[in-house]
């Protein structure tokens, strides 16, 4: 190796750690992949400059949820296309679900992910594995042996598990393995051929809604399991007030729950479906399941969040290509392309003052690294962990086109809007995987 790449120095950056309550100016060093130390080092001659004044610098964001797509439906998605999309989006680590085809549900199937990833991604990529085979939801899969094939978690995701029996022996399962059963709550019973939230805005378009009731009911059912076997539950994009209150009181009487928000759910409300400057009457962009919900819901979120009800922010990325959205809204798919999106339109809730900096950071890094169990090597910049980083500029304005995303999936309802807020670079395990073209880089030259 070139003795100059060994050796990376973050110079002048604020660095917040909420892992460790670092909120100071000052040097990173990177050493071979790894954080050396933050501050007071002797600084070896031969390492390259980052000048990171005026910008922070933190843990690398890690996405508990996204779809890659590969393999099975590469015009939507690649392991190439969706790693440089997050890592333009600041995430150094993306958990990628297992609905793919075929499914993630045996250890062949993982180890081909895993090694398509060696090859092709620019960040770390961690696969989830499925709970049944095939996600049929009729069978459990092999769970041990997909634990040691290497997933970090299991989930049928947009197949939740409707048998509750079945549940409960998989939540057995996974507690004994140490590893979180991560289900999308949805009882489909109650949400059949819905399109957009159920009520006002779905009465008067005259389109099926979606009530928040088939969520609720779901997650009701998976916190009276996981409270039954002691199992550690993950609850995906969390949506509904009463999901949130379901969760709190859950966590009040111990049991081992977690939940997740996406960016969108923070955001947006029903209304973005009616579209916006546009000669359309509805946005598919905005079709996403869970549909986006009402303000009430959209403030309890918020609430949920900066109270710790709700552990992390995921983005469930879920790239389409144009004529999966462009064929009218009821036989659009759903889903919104999140990666490169989602720091500039969380920041507009810093920026209210919703929540902090340093809390939006948390949910995005150390939060989401207990999750998986990886707490003290992933979201942190603790000496001696990979050195995952992400570097933001936190007042940057930019428009959002999705005809620049890195990801082959446009479908976006920000499409045209202006953030303030925007990812700078993102290094994962020590190589730089984003830059953007105004960061200054590299400054050879002695400290």
């Amino acid at each position: 190796m070139n003795k100059e790449a060994i050796f990376l120095l973050i110079r002048g950056g604020h660095i917040i750690d909420p892992s460790q309550g670092i909120d100071q100016v000052g040097d990173l060093l990177i050493a071979e992949g790894k954080i050396m130390q933050i501050g007071g080092t002797v600084i070896p001659g031969e390492a390259k400059n980052l000048d990171a004044s005026g910008l922070v610098v933190c843990p690398g964001f890690i996405d508990l949820h996204c779809h890659l797509r590969e393999p099975g439906f590469e015009e939507k998605e690649t392991i190439a296309t969706g790693t440089k999309a997050a890592a333009i989006g600041g995430f150094a680590t993306v958990c990628c679900m297992a609905n793919t085809e075929p499914p993630l549900d045996t250890p062949t199937a993982v180890a081909w992910v895993k090694q398509k990833a060696s090859k092709d991604s620019l960040v770390a990529v961690l696969p989830i594995g499925c709970i049944t085979k095939g996600r049929k939801g009729k069978e459990l899969t092999d769970m041990g042996e997909l634990a040691e094939a290497g997933v970090v978690a299991f989930s049928d995701d947009g197949n939740p598990v409707a048998s509750s029996q079945l549940m409960r022996c998989a939540m057995d399962y996974s507690r004994d393995l140490g590893l979180s059963i991560i289900d999308h709550c949805e009882d489909k019973t109650l949400s059949d051929k819905g399109i957009i939230n159920e009520g006002q805005i779905s009465i008067e378009l005259g389109l099926k809604g979606i009530p928040a009731a088939a969520e609720e009911a779901m997650v009701a059912r998976d916190l009276t399991l996981a409270k039954q076997t002691k199992a550690r539950l993950h609850i995906a994009h969390v949506s509904t007030k009463g999901s949130v209150e379901l969760i709190r009181r859950a966590k009040r009487d111990g049991i081992s729950a977690t939940s997740e928000v996406t960016p969108h759910h923070l955001t947006l409300t029903e209304e973005r479906i009616t579209g916006k400057a546009s000669n359309e009457p509805f946005d598919p962009n905005a079709k996403v399941n869970p549909p986006l919900r009402t303000k009430e819901d959209v403030q309890a979120l918020i609430k949920g969040l900066k109270d710790g009800v709700i552990d992390a922010i995921a983005t469930d990325h879920a790239p389409h290509t144009l004529a999966d959205k462009n064929c009218g809204l009821e036989l659009a798919a759903f889903g919104i392309s999140g990666f490169e999106t989602a720091f500039g339109c969380l920041m507009s809730l810093v920026h209210q003052g919703a929540i902090s900096l340093a809390q939006l950071i948390s949910k995005l890094t150390c939060e989401p690294a207990k999750v998986i169990g990886r707490n003290g090597e992933l979201g942190t910049l603790k000496a001696g962990a990979p050195a995952n980083i992400t570097i933001l500029d936190p007042d940057r304005e930019w428009i959002v086109d999705s005809r620049n995303f890195a990801s082959k999936g446009k479908n976006t309802p920000y499409d045209g809007d202006k953030f303030k807020g925007k990812v700078m670079a993102t290094i994962a395990n020590g190589r730089i995987a984003y830059i953007y073209d105004s960061l200054s880089y590299p400054v050879l030259s002695s400290p």
